[in-house]
């Protein structure tokens, strides 16, 4: 049953398998089948999968995630397999997901706890810990979601009724033990129970495939259970405009996966509630908690390593989980796909070509557990979650890249490839994408048909893409471009069209402030508030990448720059382009010291394990140590 259109501004998200990608995001989704996803997981016998056998799953006292990988992995491989046409990857994934189907409990049981400690079993409660964990510390129910995802996602690729049979024996298990016993969701999962009341998404999404009136059931009593908690209170904080560090324990990936279940509710229900919630949260990420590279950011102020920072602080040593890239892109893909906000694209497309390539080593393989934007690269070891979400991150990039609409077909990623979309007359239209970017503006669309058609074409423009032009057909657009919108170009096309955007790629500055404002009363009531600490930075990019230096001066991990207060009066050359990718780069010229060039972030130093990448530099203090932003007196 296809998904319904719930929104005059929606998308129809392109199939997977009708979109290739070539450039820079075709050489990492090819690393990716190659490297992580033929090679962590090649059939029942590997370590990820004998977890759920019988012999481990009935004696397993641990607590932790590692059940999680099998669903990541069933979802990034099928879309892979179905995308490439990879017959023997196609093969192992659909025996992986046989042999989980035959592992299966007959009640519909597909974890890897031993009896006692499964999500089903009431345990006594215990005292509040700081991490927000239950009795017994488990994600039990975490992994069954990915699992849902996981079984639900082989089903869509290559249609098997068996995969789709048992998710939904799954979700029955869950249904029984959350709306007919009564088990409250949030007393299972970690984080005040955002690592169990993640199954809102794989709920409504299996209510949005099936129709089944369950499913949407089992979602809304999820969500009722989690509002209820009042450590997590998951609607009402979203409502009220909480800062997201604030709702639970502030921890960026649950949170955001949070919140895609809560988009694919409203894109099932049309609730008003849930759109004003969506809206304000993701709102609240983008403008204080997203680094300049795209990814969720904090790990400074709390105990545990991947919470939001507070709204109000910025620290350059900050980091992105890399799951929580995942996470992000997910969001945005569901409010794009109900909205056709191109903002919700323009954000991928950061995400995509900064944090998440700059977190995937060029081997497909190895990946970073954590990114900084002033940091070492690390690469994680074999278990860890984030390899297996990146690899099921890249693999939400193609069919988010393109779509229909009731009026044509949309561009929303840029960058070589090509896609074949589905017209609104039924016809079937080829684009094609020729172009360097993102280290080039230049990008031209040809435009295959079999016969002349009247149809929409929607190209997004970056935000950034000041004075860009459109020319269709050899002549000049005459509609408007609007940087940060969609170019509508709607007329009669004919085989062999073509479409040529100039986007101007000229480097752009960046500041921001590591700052604290003491915030207090005077002795008759009056609100006082004084900057006590203020350490301004500069960044730069160009086009949609993030530029970044290596060690300074080859040894310094930071240092301190004296520029002009006007961006326009900066001195930064372009340099040619070189090095693997054809990268141009970029030199700066502060006063007092010898320039400093900076390259892509995410190929900074060929993606080299234990390579520094240094985003942020920091910006000498004027003379008499006052600045803009003071408030009050110092």
């Amino acid at each position: 049953m296809p998904e319904p259109m719930t929104s005059c501004g929606g998308q129809r998200l392109a199939e997977a398998g009708a979109v290739r990608f070539g450039g820079l995001l075709g050489d990492a989704l090819d690393a990716n089948r190659r490297g992580r996803l033929s090679h962590f997981i090649t059939g029942p016998g590997s370590p990820a999968i004998a977890v759920f056998d019988p012999p481990h799953r009935d004696h397993n006292e641990e607590g932790d995630w590692y059940g999680e990988h099998a669903g990541k992995w069933l979802v990034a491989a099928a879309k892979a397999a179905a995308r490439s046409g990879d017959a023997a990857l196609r093969m192992r994934v659909v025996a992986v997901a046989d042999h989980l189907a035959s592992v299966q409990l007959e009640d519909g049981y597909l974890g890897t706890y031993a009896p006692h400690r499964r999500f089903m079993v009431p345990q006594p409660p215990m005292p509040e810990s700081w991490n927000g964990e239950p009795a017994l510390r488990t994600w039990d129910v975490w992994t069954h979601a990915y699992l849902l995802l996981g079984l639900v996602e082989v089903h869509r690729c290559f249609g098997d009724d068996r995969h789709l049979q048992a998710a939904r024996r799954i979700a029955d298990l869950c249904w029984r033990t959350f709306c007919v016993e009564g088990l409250d969701i949030t007393s299972v999962g970690n984080h005040h129970g955002m690592s169990a009341t993640v199954l809102l998404d794989p709920a409504a999404d299996l209510h949005l495939l099936t129709g089944e009136p369950r499913y949407l059931e089992l979602a809304e009593r999820v969500l009722a259970q989690a509002d209820a908690n009042p450590r997590l209170a998951l609607l009402r904080q979203a409502r009220s405009g909480a800062d997201p560090s604030e709702i639970a324990t502030g921890k960026a990936y649950q949170l955001c996966w949070n919140l895609v279940g809560l988009a694919k509710l409203q894109r099932a229900t049309g609730r008003e509630d849930l759109a004003q919630a969506l809206d304000l949260q993701w709102r609240a990420i983008r403008d204080h908690h997203i680094s300049l590279g795209g990814g969720p950011f904090g790990g400074i102020g709390h105990r545990s390593r991947e919470v939001f920072n507070p709204s109000f602080v910025f620290d350059p040593t900050a980091y992105v989980e890399t799951c929580s890239l995942l996470a992000w892109i997910q969001l945005n893909r569901e409010l794009l796909s109900i909205s056709g906000d191109p903002r919700h694209a323009e954000e991928i497309e950061r995400t995509a070509y900064n944090d998440l390539l700059g977190a995937q080593a060029g081997n497909g393989e190895d990946w970073c557990y954590y990114s900084y934007a002033n940091g070492r690269r690390i690469h994680t070891n074999y278990w860890r979650c984030c390899k297996s979400s990146g690899a099921m991150a890249l693999e939400e990039l193609p069919s988010i890249a393109y779509a229909s609409d009731r009026h044509g077909v949309v561009v929303n990623l840029l960058g070589p490839g090509e896609a074949r979309l589905r017209l609104p007359d039924g016809s079937v239209v080829l684009l094609h994408q020729r172009t360097g970017y993102p280290h080039d503006g230049e990008v031209r669309f040809d435009v295959a048909l079999e016969t002349r058609s009247r149809f929409r074409l929607r190209v997004r423009i970056p935000a950034w893409a000041e004075a860009a032009t459109l020319r269709v057909a050899g002549e000049v657009h005459a509609g408007d471009i609007v940087p940060g919108r969609y170019a509508d170009i709607e007329r009669t096309w004919s085989p062999g069209d073509t479409v040529l955007l100039s986007l101007p790629m000229r480097p752009r500055v960046h500041r921001r402030a590591y700052r604290n404002i003491q915030e207090s009363r005077a002795p008759d009531g009056s609100p006082v508030r004084q900057q006590v600490l203020h350490f301004p930075y500069v960044a730069f990019s160009r086009g949609p990448l993030v530029y970044a230096t290596g060690l300074i001066d080859g040894y310094k991990t930071s240092e301190i720059v004296r520029l002009p207060d006007d961006d326009a009066q900066i001195l930064l050359d372009e340099l040619p382009p070189g090095g693997v990718d054809e990268a141009t780069g970029l030199r700066l010229h502060p006063a007092d010291r010898a320039s400093i060039d900076f390259h892509p972030y995410y190929g900074l130093d060929d993606r080299r394990d234990r390579s520094w990448r240094l985003t942020w530099l920091g910006l000498a203090p004027g003379a008499t140590g006052v600045d803009d932003e003071d408030c009050g007196r110092i």
